[in-house]
């Protein structure tokens, strides 16, 4: 019964580390960053992940110090995942 109960543990850990590294990167250009918000609003490509297709729309920065390595009109990557219900920017590169 132990082996069952670690080989499942393993399993889980595998599937989310996995998961981890499933984050596929979107291009995109700043277009508009309202710090008092911890908004960006980002041309952007197709997000596959969040089934979207190619849009401008307005993020939260998931870290407020996002909004301090970015400028407008810069050409980013990023990538952006649903938080707490609110679309979000979990990391910027």
């Amino acid at each position: 019964m132990k082996s069952i109960f670690r080989l499942s543990a393993a399993a889980l850990i595998a599937l989310a580390t996995t998961a981890a590294f499933a984050a596929e990167y979107t291009k995109g250009v700043v277009t508009k960053i309202d710090t008092k918000q911890n908004k960006l609003t980002i041309k952007h490509e197709e997000l596959k992940d969040l089934g979207m297709s190619a849009m401008t729309m307005v993020f939260v920065a998931g870290d407020p110090e996002m909004i301090g390595k970015v400028k407008e009109g810069q050409a980013i990557e990023f990538v952006a995942d649903r938080v707490n219900g609110r679309l979000t920017v979990t990391e910027i590169k």
